[in-house]
């Protein structure tokens, strides 16, 4: 059976999430987004008034996404399960890297995203200290608490920031399509490096060799 076609709204924000993860969010006009479609710059406005409006359906939908994803944290036992988890999170995080990549400037004029980013990355500490603990329970690592709160903390931060970091390493190429499964690679195999002081034997040398793996 012949799929129907996407409402406009959809393509719309389709489009606009294309055009802000190429060239930044910043950078794209709302002519732009129309042009690109095909469609009058006044249909777009029907649909969505003020660019700000595109970017909170965006971030929403960022926001839905890692809700979803989160809760899996909870359920990770050992260093494989880990290593898929924390790739997951970096394959999401690219699919709406425009919100990294250009988040300082978005948070300085958009209060929605002002209000939610924090809460946002309370939830992505809250995971990872779950995370944390299972994988102590079973046995995989040993932390006191507090050494599981700055762990949480360091890797919400690398996790958060790692897309800047990229960028600012190659700014031309670093965010193009192309470069998805390696960067996700790296920034998973950088999150789940922070863990290795604490990491018991058999395990550790699993995340080792996860980690050479991966890298080749």
């Amino acid at each position: 059976m012949k799929k129907p076609p996407r409402r406009t709204a959809e393509r719309i924000l389709a489009t606009a999430l294309d055009l802000f993860n190429r060239y930044g969010e910043p950078n794209v006009a709302t002519t732009l987004i129309a042009s690109d479609m095909g469609i009058s710059p006044g249909n777009l406005f029907y649909h969505f008034p003020a660019k700000e409006l595109l970017v909170n359906a965006l971030f929403d939908e960022y926001v839905h996404d890692m809700d979803q994803l989160l809760p899996a944290a909870a359920d990770v036992r050992d260093m494989e399960h880990a290593w898929f988890f924390m790739h997951s999170l970096f394959e999401l995080i690219w699919r709406h890297r425009f919100v990294y990549r250009d988040l300082n400037d978005l948070l300085s004029k958009n209060r929605h995203l002002e209000g939610q980013v924090k809460g946002v990355l309370q939830r992505k500490h809250q995971a990872f200290e779950a995370m944390l603990s299972g994988l102590q329970q079973h046995g995989v690592l040993t932390q006191g608490d507090e050494e599981r709160q700055r762990c949480a903390t360091h890797m919400v931060v690398l996790l958060t920031w790692w897309l800047s970091y990229e960028y600012v390493q190659n700014p031309r190429h670093a965010l193009e399509d192309t470069n998805a499964d390696h960067s996700a690679l790296r920034g998973a195999q950088q999150v789940l490096g922070l863990l290795l002081p604490y990491v018991v034997d058999a395990p550790k040398a699993q995340l080792q060799s996860l980690m050479q793996v991966y890298s080749a």
